[in-house]
């Protein structure tokens, strides 16, 4: 389990975060375009799916489709 500081009313404390979910933001924070989603099986998180899609940039000519 990682820890996390939570900062309320400017006090700092550590938390316990769960593992998926530090493993959910690594990937989230990685990606630029995409997607990543969460399987819940019997109220627990059993896998994260990550799907990273590239953009590719059109060319800039004059013709059309």
């Amino acid at each position: 389990m990682q820890k996390d500081i939570e900062q309320s009313d400017g006090q700092e404390r550590e938390t316990d975060l769960p593992e998926w979910l530090e493993l959910v933001r690594r990937q989230v924070s990685s990606l630029k375009f995409g997607t990543v989603q969460i399987i819940v099986h019997d109220a627990r998180v059993t896998q994260v799916e990550r799907v990273e899609r590239v953009r590719l940039d059109r060319p800039n000519s004059g013709a059309t489709r």
